[in-house]
């Protein structure tokens, strides 16, 4: 059974039927353009010598190798081979607070799309490393459990939204509590919570959970996002239009970042804090100087399959068709 490593490229292939119509196009063009100095009759004459089944052929050589350049392209595979694998590296939690907080977009385009882009960006830069997602407003839930399939990660970051958690508010000590169970049959010394939050706690005490995460062995490294001062919360109404989120009272509420609730949480837990800004969002800064220094626990011995690789056959082909097709002359024969 034939697969392919890079069907993301499948939508390539709209380039055959293109050229294929490019050529269509201009073979008409021009005949029409010859049409314009002489009549039909006089052009079949002078166009005699000219063998239009073997430019037709031309045409589809090139078009066929470009067809087996795009498949190439795709790396098709088929056959595979079972290998044994040693994988070392640590694990890494991300919880991302979806509060309809995180719709404020004093940082572009909002806090919430905003974070999602920063950990699409560390995840780049993993090699090993498990990692795992948290979603997090008045409840917590795990939306990814620890893993290595990176782009699996990724569609469940992908669907990350306000609406995840149906319970409304904030609550930071579900996000730890929910790492605390998830690590639970972990060693201690490989444990890791990322955190993305304006830090507004409104149920619970995170300090208090912190210290239970700690006894846990779970490092947490905070990411404040947002501004002290403030920023109004955006939401779409009924008719499509944007308004401003509004209390019991109608007053427009205003989502504060609580520096000193993450600082606290991050200290007491052996992490760091950093603030989050909309060049340098910080979870690279993170990375880089934190959790790539962490010495990397070595994983069962396991056995993958490997698929053989097959796009050589394709290339081959398609430049052997190139390589071809200069050297057929549209000319006929000359009959002696």
């Amino acid at each position: 059974m034939i697969r392919f490593a890079q069907l993301n490229l499948v939508y390539l292939l709209w380039l055959v039927p293109i050229l294929a119509l490019f050529y269509i196009w201009s073979f008409r063009k021009h005949r029409k353009i010859l049409r314009r100095f002489a009549e039909e009759s006089l052009l079949n004459e002078l166009t005699l010598s000219l063998d239009m089944r073997k430019r037709r052929f031309k045409t589809v050589l090139i078009i066929t190798a470009v067809l087996l350049g795009l498949f190439s392209l795709m790396r098709p595979q088929w056959g595979f081979h079972w290998e044994k694998v040693k994988r070392k590296g640590i694990d890494i939690l991300i919880a991302i607070d979806t509060s309809k907080s995180m719709l404020a977009d004093d940082v572009k385009p909002n806090r919430l799309e905003r974070s999602k882009l920063a950990v699409k960006d560390m995840i780049k830069k993993l090699n090993g490393d498990r990692i795992g997602l948290v979603a997090f407003a008045g409840d917590a839930f795990l939306q990814c459990p620890l893993t290595v399939d990176y782009s699996g990660f990724m569609l469940s970051l992908d669907s990350l939204a306000t609406d995840t958690i149906q319970k409304g508010g904030t609550s930071i000590s579900s996000a730890i509590m929910e790492a605390i169970k998830v690590y639970k049959k972990e060693q201690k010394k490989y444990k890791i919570l990322v955190l993305i939050t304006d830090g507004e706690d409104h149920t619970g005490d995170p300090v208090k959970m912190a210290k239970d995460a700690k006894k846990e062995g779970v490092k947490i490294f905070c990411i404040g996002i947002g501004t002290k001062e403030g920023e109004l919360i955006p939401v779409t109404n009924k008719d499509g239009g944007k308004n401003f989120l509004k209390d019991k009272a109608g007053n427009a509420v205003k989502t504060r970042l609580d520096e000193p609730t993450l600082q606290k949480i991050a200290l007491d837990t052996g992490g760091c804090y950093v603030r989050s800004s909309g060049a340098d969002f910080g979870l690279d800064l993170i990375y880089e100087q934190k959790l790539s220094k962490i010495k990397k626990k070595e994983f069962k011995e396991k056995m993958i399959r490997r698929f053989e690789e097959r796009f050589q056959i394709p290339l081959a082909i398609c430049l052997l068709l190139l390589l071809l097709e200069p050297f057929i002359s549209e000319r006929k024969k000359r009959r002696i």
